[in-house]
This record gives structure tokens, C-alpha cells and sequence, in this order.
């Protein structure tokens, strides 16, 4: 199956005004993850998440110690996978191969859309790192470290594509994302935002602020609260509940149908 994505761009003509050209479409094969069978063509599927409280850790030992922070990530990090299972696939649409057609593929290496495609990406990378003498801590799988004291130590945070490095060495900090470059990851950038927070620094200072307001803002445009007002407390202290009528509970659950409260 194949996904097609229209992307627009924007391009500045030689007068500096901003001019919109044409759609550009991505395509990505997509395998068909809803036919796969449980013990057949997959096992498991679970794949660990940091801890909110391992990245809060690192950030203030980042600040207390005045350490370099990096992010990188990779969003083609699922397809580094290594099957496990043996799965064959038809042959994606528009590449056929003439007097050929009844032939399919056998994939070596996850595609999106396989239900074990999360775990096989995490444990493809947990393989790698280790080779390269880092530690998997005892209190998070998703955090790595090596070094032999506070000045070379090397901290790796994972969570899922989205990696934060930490050191006081530069240098550490620079072997590690080449190794990882190398391997993986093209994409590096200084620590901007992780899981949904914007990360502020101002390392003469001595501050790190985290920052929810592009997610909070998000949010209430999502539920349409984008111009409600602010209160100190979300229900009036004079108001007294009381149970719905049938009518009323039939025109309640018939509105929060409407609600998409999975995305809250």
C-alpha cells in the first residue's frame, strides 16, 4: 500500500515576495499491518518509552554542571529494523516487474506499517549502542551512558526517533553524533523542544526552562477554546450539581460523540 502526501513549499521570487509553487507529493510504501497474525508473522510488539522524570533529571544536571545538550533524530529511524519474522509482501503498486506478477517480495528490514516496527527499531539501536561500550541504565531503558567520570561522561536519552546527548565534554558530545550519523541519523540540531516542550536556555545565566504553550495552544484550537476566558477555578462555586434527565443524558452522549477526548 502506498501513502501519497501532498507538501507545500514556499519560495521568494528575486523581489522578495513569497510565492507559492505547486504541491509536491511524497510517497511512502506502507505495508498492510492490519492483516499481519499474532505468532505467525509477529511476536512482540512492546518497545520502552522514556521516563518524563529522566529527561527533567538530565535537563537540571545539564544546568547545574553547565553541560553541552544536543537533540538529533531520524525520521526514517523505524526502517533501520531487522526482522525477526519472515513476511512477504505483493509487489508495491507501480513497480511490477513485467511477466513477473504472481512473484512477491520477502522483506528484510521493517516498513511502516508493521505492528512490531517500534520495537524492532528500538532494539536494532539498543544492539548498536551497546557494541559501542554504552551502558543501558538499571532505572530507565531508554538512557544511556558511558564514561569513567563527570567530565567525560556521555548521556544518551532515546525516545522513540528523538534522541537528547549530553556531556560536559564537546568532544564526547561530537563522537557520539558522528558515530551516530554514520550509522543512522543525518539530522542534528541544538536541543530545541522534546515531547512536546520547549526546551530555553541561557547558559550565562545559568536557567533552562521548559515551556508547554505551543501544545497548550494546540489543544485549545483543537476544542475550540482558543477564545474562552480565564478563570481561577474551572466550575462556579454556586453551581449545584444534579442528575440528568434521560432527555438530557441522550443529548449529552449523542454531543461528547462529537469529542475526540483519545487526543486530549
Amino acid at each position: 500500500m502506498v501513502s501519497i502526501d501532498p507538501v507545500w513549499s514556499q519560495v521568494a521570487s528575486p523581489l522578495g515576495i513569497p510565492q507559492i509553487e505547486l504541491p509536491r507529493f511524497k510517497a511512502r510504501l506502507v505495508a498492510k499491518g492490519f492483516a499481519q497474525i499474532e505468532g505467525v508473522d509477529y511476536n512482540e510488539v512492546f518497545a520502552p518509552l522514556i521516563k518524563h522524570v529522566s529527561i527533567r533529571i538530565l535537563l537540571s544536571a545539564v544546568v547545574n554542571q553547565d553541560m553541552e545538550l544536543e537533540k538529533m533524530d531520524d525520521k526514517t529511524a523505524f526502517l533501520h529494523g531487522v526482522l525477526q519474522e519472515k513476511i512477504y509482501m505483493e509487489q508495491p503498486e507501480g513497480y511490477v516487474i513485467k511477466g513477473q506478477e504472481d512473484k512477491v517480495c520477502l522483506l528484510s528490514k521493517s516498513l511502516y506499517g508493521l505492528k512490531q516496527l517500534p520495537r524492532e527499531w528500538n532494539y536494532r539501536f539498543h544492539t548498536f549502542i551497546v557494541k559501542k561500550n554504552y551502558k543501558r541504565s538499571e532505572y530507565d531503558p531508554c538512557v544511556y551512558l558511558k564514561g569513567s567520570n563527570i567530565d567525560n561522561m556521555v548521556y544518551l536519552l532515546l525516545y522513540m526517533d528523538d534522541m537528547l546527548i549530553a556531556s560536559k565534554s564537546k568532544a564526547e558530545v561530537g563522537k557520539l553524533m558522528e558515530l551516530l550519523k554514520s550509522e543512522f541519523m543525518k539530522d542534528l540540531r541544538a536541543a530545541r523542544k522534546i515531547l512536546g516542550m520547549d526546551i530555553f536556555r541561557d547558559r550565562e545565566k545559568g536557567l533552562l526552562t521548559l515551556s508547554q504553550i505551543d501544545y497548550l495552544i494546540k489543544v485549545l484550537k483543537t476544542f475550540h477554546m482558543w477564545d474562552c476566558k480565564t478563570v481561577q477555578t474551572p466550575l462556579g462555586s454556586q453551581i449545584k450539581l444534579q442528575a440528568l434527565t434521560e432527555k438530557q443524558e441522550q443529548e449529552e452522549s449523542s454531543f461528547m460523540d462529537e469529542v475526540p477526548l483519545s487526543k486530549a
